[in-house]
């Protein structure tokens, strides 16, 4: 064979060489893919058992409890038989604790003003974030209020406990231990207030709004009786404002110069002073009035039965008290039959 046929023939040979290299190669590439998507087609999820736990024991995870989980919750009216509040323009309940039943309810969430029921809040506050033995000096400010607020005694420049401040809060419902107790613990009555609107946001108290610590009125100032329950519900966690809540009396002493003054506060609540008399059977684990003229006659309580069962119960905006005392005491007659 001539040399340049030779060549010529390699030539061939070698271009189809390379031909069938590129198609092996070629061929290797698409194979590599077709098992590369069949591979992440068999691990996709089957989402008709998306939420199941696989190979995992389920009692490994931790699980959040519910917020409403141990509260009442309520539809906005609901009525007993026979029993009817002096008025339509009042908000009433009253709530089994024990298995979170709501018994009675009268426009619960409008929204209303407080009065001095806004010092539970206060109260509650007091107990978290302060030392009942701390010292707090009476200031002008503390006294900055509108004539004829309910205050105790108290002149600037007295030295008193922070606990002589919560008596007179709690039993007696004192302006200006509200002032000096917001004062203590924040620096400024301003800064406390954003605290109680921080706590009630916790607590859930979506229709409240804080605008001081003692319920003075302000058009901007104002919850509703089921926020009140719930402020309620947290107040009875704590043993101190149980205890100071069932005085009808508090002795605030105080030294001025060589002597020492005493103010007999009484109680605001007329059960506890036995001007109204409860219904048999019944116990006050604590309780909280209040009184506007623009919020009426107010009373929250919590107590419990002859069975020891605990109740929440909150009327607000009678139009006085004695139409309060004769609603609250319909609600309480409920919880024993």
């Amino acid at each position: 064979m001539p040399e340049e046929n030779i060549i010529e023939e390699k030539e061939k040979k070698s271009i189809w060489n390379i031909l069938l290299t590129v198609v092996i190669i070629i061929t290797a590439a698409l194979l590599a893919l077709c098992i590369y998507l069949f591979m992440n087609r068999s691990k996709e999820l089957d989402l008709s058992n998306e939420y199941t736990l696989t190979g995992i024991s389920e009692q490994n995870y931790t699980y959040g409890n519910p917020f409403a989980k141990d509260l009442v919750v309520s539809d906005p009216s609901i009525t007993i038989e026979d029993v009817m509040m002096s008025s339509t323009t009042e908000k009433a309940l009253l709530f089994n604790i024990d298995t979170k039943e709501a018994l009675f309810a009268q426009a619960v969430y409008d929204k209303t003003f407080p009065a001095s029921i806004t010092k539970l809040m206060t109260a509650i506050l007091a107990v978290k974030y302060s030392n009942m033995t701390d010292t707090v000096i009476m200031e002008e400010s503390d006294f900055d209020l509108e004539e004829g607020s309910q205050v105790s005694g108290l002149m600037p420049g007295d030295v008193v406990t922070m606990e002589q401040l919560f008596y007179s809060l709690v039993v007696y419902s004192a302006n200006d231990a509200a002032n000096a107790i917001a004062r203590h613990i924040d620096g400024s009555v301003g800064l406390f207030v954003e605290r109680m609107n921080l706590e009630a946001e916790k607590l859930g108290m979506v229709n409240t709004h804080f605008d001081n610590p003692h319920g003075l009125h302000s058009s901007t100032h104002y919850t509703c009786a089921y926020d009140i329950y719930l402020m309620m519900n947290e107040a009875i966690k704590y043993q101190a404002i149980k205890d100071a809540m069932r005085l009808n009396i508090y002795h605030l002493i105080v030294p001025r110069g060589e002597y020492d003054i005493m103010y007999d506060l009484n109680s605001t609540d007329r059960y506890m002073t036995g001007e109204t008399s409860l219904p048999l059977g019944v116990t006050i684990l604590a309780g909280k009035t209040g009184t506007t003229d623009e919020a009426g006659s107010c009373l929250t309580l919590a107590v419990q039965n002859k069975k020891g069962v605990p109740f929440i119960t909150v009327i607000l905006n009678a139009k006085d008290k004695n139409a309060l005392y004769e609603d609250m005491t319909k609600l309480l007659n409920q919880i024993n039959d």
